[in-house]
């Protein structure tokens, strides 16, 4: 099957863009072990970008996986769900990718937050949290 530079590019480009939600998809999988949402997502920018998909079935991945997202609470893993979003999307609209890449990135960085938050806590009395943890700083800092 011949295939223009530009379709080529975007195959490359979903290909990337599920590399790097794939990379956080255990955030969201940590919390919500039932929802497949996301998995099938990347799953999806992957076939679309293997031919094996038409773009409206991976556009159908990206909505359901932003609806994972809408449905959840935690940040970190609002944020993978919609890397995997992103990445599906990209079968349609190639600058998909750049938001599957920052939500990937905004997806760890409040993993590591909340980490490096959980290790905090743990070192100090819980009677000293409200002066730790103000709440102008941190409004999920408290548990």
């Amino acid at each position: 099957m011949w295939l223009s530079d530009e379709k080529r590019d975007q195959r490359t480009l979903a290909l990337w863009a599920a590399d790097c939600a794939e990379r956080v998809l255990p955030i969201f999988e940590a919390k919500y072990p039932d929802d497949d949402r996301p998995r099938k997502a990347i799953e999806a920018a992957r076939a679309w970008a293997r031919g094996k998909l038409r773009v409206g079935e991976a556009r159908a991945a990206a909505l359901a996986t932003h609806a994972a997202a809408r449905e959840a609470t935690d940040p970190a893993a609002i944020a993978a769900a919609r890397a995997a979003g992103h990445a599906a999307a990209t079968a349609h609209v190639a600058t998909h990718c750049s938001a599957a890449a920052h939500y990937a990135i905004k997806a760890a960085h409040e993993a590591a937050a909340e980490e490096e938050r959980a290790w905090q806590r743990e070192r100090l009395p819980e009677r000293l949290w409200p002066i730790a943890f103000p709440q102008r700083w941190h409004a999920d800092a408290t548990p």
